[in-house]
């Protein structure tokens, strides 16, 4: 049954990936295909090339944070190794999707002796704060085009008085979840106290960060260079070039979103973001062109990146 399931994570978003590259190919004609392959040969690939730059920065941003939440429970890894371990996770999550926190939080354990649960658990923190700043985002882009964003999130089909009671639910499940463990002494449920101690130790360091402006800091530049990355985009392709903030946000979002759909949201990302820049009058062609080039763009930096990571973590750490 376990490897039923471990199987079907790999495969469903593969499956989900594959049947949106169909429907892209399905709803062009032969002629559309060669103009976005035209579109693509013939972008500025200098703009290209300064959105994977942006794409870097953020991720070297964001292991400098890391080291601020780290910090708090005693530890100082290198700062080659925080930037090393973050490349590797977003690597890993382009072949299994969320096993590059497991990852992050495994390097550090393994060559920083930063205790699994305990790394981890900053880990869950970070993935807080990005969902919340992925809820401004929406936010944001609700203010701007809401009828789109609201038809792509489909708010109007959303049963709220279920979204209630399900809530209800899992809340009265954690509590008595909680109290069973609580009153336990089972050797086996007192290692899974211990673990999920840790874990929470890890997430209450965030509580303890001395360099809090900084931590802020990092955290608003992360996302600075996210939107950036994308918005960058648009001057590769002249049919794009005049697109605004109030059709880039939204295109952002629902790409963003789009990603934890399938491994690094192949297939669904460009055609989310071009089913975004058509209603706002850009040609299926250069729209579909653009979601492509975006996605290649990262996936390769991210390819490139995290393939000479796992080479150099070994070489930098050869002590150990």
């Amino acid at each position: 049954m376990k490897k039923v399931l471990s199987l079907s994570k790999k495969v469903i978003p593969l499956v989900i990936g594959v049947f949106f590259i169909n429907l892209s190919y399905q709803n062009t004609t032969p002629e559309d295909r060669i103009s976005i392959i035209k579109y693509i040969q013939n972008a500025d690939y200098f703009f290209v090339f300064l959105s994977a730059f942006f794409g870097i920065l953020s991720h070297i941003s964001r292991a400098v944070r890391w080291q601020y939440l780290l910090e708090p429970l005693g530890y100082r890894p290198k700062t080659i190794n925080s930037i090393l371990a973050v490349l590797i996770g977003y690597f890993s999550n382009l072949g299994i999707p969320r096993s590059g926190e497991l990852l992050r939080a495994t390097t550090m354990n393994r060559y920083e002796n930063i205790p699994f649960h305990k790394g981890f658990g900053t880990v869950i923190v970070e993935r807080v704060i990005d969902l919340a700043l992925l809820m401004l985002c929406i936010l944001l882009a609700l203010v701007l085009q809401h009828d789109l964003i609201a038809d792509y999130l489909s708010l109007e089909n959303l049963n709220f008085y279920q979204m209630f009671i399900s809530v209800i639910i899992l809340i009265l499940g954690v509590i008595l979840f909680r109290k069973f463990f609580l009153q336990s002494t089972h050797p086996f449920t007192n290692k899974i106290k211990h673990f999920f101690q840790g874990i929470w130790e890890g997430m209450m360091s965030i509580k303890h960060i001395k360099n809090k402006g900084l931590f802020i800091t990092h955290t608003i530049f992360i996302w600075l260079m996210y939107i950036l990355m994308f918005w960058v985009v648009k001057f590769s392709i002249p049919e794009t070039i005049s697109l605004e903030m109030n059709a880039i946000i939204p295109a952002f979002v629902v790409g963003g979103l789009s990603i934890s759909a399938t491994n690094g949201g192949v297939g669904i990302y460009p055609y989310s973001v071009s089913l975004v820049l058509i209603a706002f009058g850009i040609s299926k062609e250069s729209s579909l062109a653009f979601g492509w080039i975006s996605w290649t763009c990262q996936t390769l930096m991210l390819v490139t990146f995290g393939a000479m990571a796992f080479f150099a973590l070994p070489l930098v750490n050869h002590q150990k």
